[in-house]
Formats: structure tokens, sequence, C-alpha cells
């Protein structure tokens, strides 16, 4: 008899699958515009090439970014990659772990999976991370980053105004 590891995660809740399925579905749309739009950016742009779409206000700039958010801690690639996958490892538990009436949360945690997976994946890929959004008041920042930011943010307002978000966490 072949072990079933969904089975044994989730057990025969059809319902629960079905929401697991679709949070892995936003997660992998995030994924894929994300490296999509890098890829772009790579194929057509050198490092630190700048195409104003609005001059002065947004620009499309090309930067290999060595550190985390807002390119803090530059250098420590390493360290980010162990921290994302740990991250990308417990979300994805989470996410199939779930009950089916947290729809919300696992929609705000999805967003945050999509987001680290996609710059996990660049730096395996490249040592780096490819930013390319630049508003010229704010250091240039990618798909990737707005998902998990928007993500945290709306994950936060669950936290701090909905008390029945407080309990998955106790």
């Amino acid at each position: 008899m072949m072990f079933n590891f969904g089975y044994y995660i989730i057990g025969n809740n059809i319902e629960a699958l079905e929401v697991a399925g679709l949070y892995f579905a936003i997660s992998f749309f995030i994924l894929v515009l994300d490296l999509f739009t890098k890829h772009i950016v790579q194929k057509n742009m050198v490092p630190h090439q700048s195409i104003p779409v609005i001059k002065n206000v947004f620009h499309i700039t090309y930067v290999q970014n060595t550190g985390a958010a807002f390119s803090i801690l530059k250098g420590k690639t390493f360290l980010f990659t162990v921290v994302s996958s740990i991250v990308i490892v417990i979300i994805t538990l989470v996410l199939i772990k779930l009950p089916a009436k947290h729809k919300a949360f696992g929609i705000v945690m999805a967003l945050i999976l999509g987001g680290a997976m996609g710059n996990f994946i660049d730096r395996l890929r490249f040592g780096y991370v490819v930013d390319f959004l630049d508003f010229r008041v704010w250091p240039v920042f990618n798909i990737a980053d707005c998902a998990i930011v928007i993500g945290v943010l709306i994950l936060a307002y669950l936290i701090t105004f909905h008390p029945e978000y407080q309990s998955l966490f106790k």
C-alpha cells in the first residue's frame, strides 16, 4: 500500500483540499507574474539602466539586489536564502492544514508565499534579487515584494481588528 501524503495532511476533507488548491493557485500566479516581469527586465535592460515611464515619478530601473527588502543587509544572500526556505516550508504547511473557514488568512499567506518563492528563486539562480519598479522616492522593488508587503499589511489588519484571527497564533 502506497503512503498518501496529501491524505495524511488533509484527510478526507474535500473542501479543505479545494481551498488549499485556491491558495496555491494564488501563490503560483504571483510567482509566475514575478518571474515573467523579471525575465522581461533582464532580457531587455542592463543593470542600473533606467527607463522613465512618468519622468521623475516612475521608472523601470534594473537593480541587482543582494540584500533584503529595500536593499537592507546587502551581501547576506545565504542568510536570506535559508530564512526564505524556512518561511516557504512553514507557510506551505500552514496553508495545507488551515481550516477552510479562514479563507482571508489563507489568501494573505498565499500572497506572502508567492512573493517569498519569487525572491527565493532569484537568490538561488543569480545570487541576487531582480528589482525594477522605481518610484524615485522609495527603494527599487519588484512584484514579489509587492505581494509580500500587501500580504503582511492585510495580515496586520486582520490580527489587529478581527479577534478571530488572533486565535490562529495561540
